[in-house]
């Protein structure tokens, strides 16, 4: 495995890191004021999505982009380092037109959509013209098994009637988001992994209903979580993604390559707030040295280096493999680099704050904002328990083959 960047791949670092450092970071106080005053999408969005799209900086995440598609085409581990620039700014992913959810219902639609499907919803979200969601998350079931989920999507004729309540549905309240991927059940009877199917629901449908936009650890996000409610919501039985009983499947496809983004995402903000923490210790003594000289400080900064450059290589080796052997044989991998990522993310983050003392926690620094989505990262895509759990039975059953070598090494006395 090698994952020193190729030149392509070099280059493309250069000039994603100049397009932030010229046309994104300083809009980021702007980007702050607007919200602050309620106006979003924030009036400068659409500009830079102009900008990176004329430099070529689009869609940078899509392996099996197609020629006549637009974007560069890349290999996930192409892509990693990039994403872990767009990191370092929570919205930054957006003006490459390489923002969550977006990015895995666009997979999702390049690898089932219908030709009419494509048309409709995944040529406008490949331009950057609209946004999407993807309600899968329910409040009254256990959702980190996705077979607990109990929306009824019922076919009556020619047509799904789909009732049920989502929640956590990321990107749902955001004005230009135009088309939902739901995911529940069109047949309760079948096999637990087969009960499942996801159709297309315009957000526009009658029936759908935006209940709430819950606050996030008490932090208001404009784009949405929200909460909708599902009422005899009725779309053609031609809305139907893939086939019938193949919703599990589909959700998985989606969560492989979404995971690295997530974790190369998770790894620049960890990156930034370690920049912050050793710049911060060099400029503040406390009892007569400077912060950095105290040890609890020093192994702060020296933890967070090593723990970061861990899980990048980590990252990087899941993304090989998914390149190489396919997201299925790297299970492992990528539920690994889930339960780890996020933890270092908070936790060098965290230091940081500390560092910083009060000022960590107001919107004077990053830190607080980055803080608040590594903690809701331990959830998305799969609570970290789950992960762990899926990690320890793959380790047991890979265990199977080779029972009983391991105690020719030990020692037992002689009775």
């Amino acid at each position: 495995m090698d994952f020193s960047y190729s030149p392509r791949t070099e280059e493309l670092r250069q000039r994603v890191s100049q397009f932030m450092e010229e046309h994104i970071l300083p809009r980021v106080r702007q980007h702050k004021e607007e919200l602050e005053k309620d106006i979003f999408p924030v009036s400068f969005m659409e500009e830079l999505k102009a900008k990176a799209k004329v430099q070529g900086l689009w869609n940078l995440f899509l392996p099996s982009l197609r020629d006549d598609e637009p974007g560069t085409r890349l290999t996930n581990l192409e892509y990693a380092p990039l994403a872990e620039i767009m990191g370092r700014i929570g919205w930054a992913s957006e003006v490459f037109n390489c923002n969550a959810p977006d990015t895995g219902n666009m997979e999702l639609l390049h690898m089932f959509a219908t030709p009419a499907q494509r048309e409709q919803w995944l040529v406008p979200l490949m331009n950057g013209e609209i946004r999407s969601a993807f309600c899968m998350t329910e409040p009254d079931a256990a959702s980190s098994d996705a077979t607990n989920i109990t929306m009824s999507i019922e076919r009556v004729g020619d047509e799904y009637v789909i009732n049920g309540r989502k929640w956590f549905i990321t990107n749902s309240g955001h004005p230009n988001c135009k088309i939902f991927i739901v995911m529940g059940k069109t047949d309760p009877d079948a096999e637990s992994h087969k009960q499942q199917s996801m159709v297309l629901v315009p957000k526009d449908t009658p029936g759908v209903e935006i209940v709430r936009n819950p606050t996030v650890l008490n932090a208001f996000h404009h784009e949405g979580h929200c909460e909708i409610l599902f009422t005899n919501v009725r779309v053609p039985v031609s809305n139907l993604l893939g086939e019938e009983g193949s919703g599990f499947a589909l959700a998985q496809a989606r969560l492989g390559p979404g995971r690295i983004h997530h974790c190369m995402r998770s790894i620049g903000a960890a990156e930034l707030a370690l920049e912050l923490m050793v710049e911060r210790s060099q400029q503040r003594k406390t009892f007569g040295k400077f912060l950095h000289q105290h040890g609890t400080v020093g192994e702060w900064i020296a933890r967070s280096r090593i723990e970061i450059e861990q899980a990048r290589l980590l990252v990087l080796k899941a993304a090989w493999m998914i390149d190489n052997v396919g997201a299925k044989a790297a299970r492992k991998e990528i539920s690994m680099i889930k339960a780890l990522v996020p933890t270092v993310h908070t936790a060098v983050v965290d230091r940081a704050m500390q560092v910083f003392g009060a000022m960590g926690l107001t919107p004077d620094t990053p830190l607080a904002d980055h803080f608040i989505w590594g903690r809701c990262l331990r959830y998305a895509d799969g609570p970290d328990e789950v992960h762990l759990q899926s990690i320890a039975r793959m380790e047991i059953k890979a265990s199977q083959e080779t029972l009983g070598q391991g105690s020719a090494y030990l020692t037992p006395p002689e009775r």
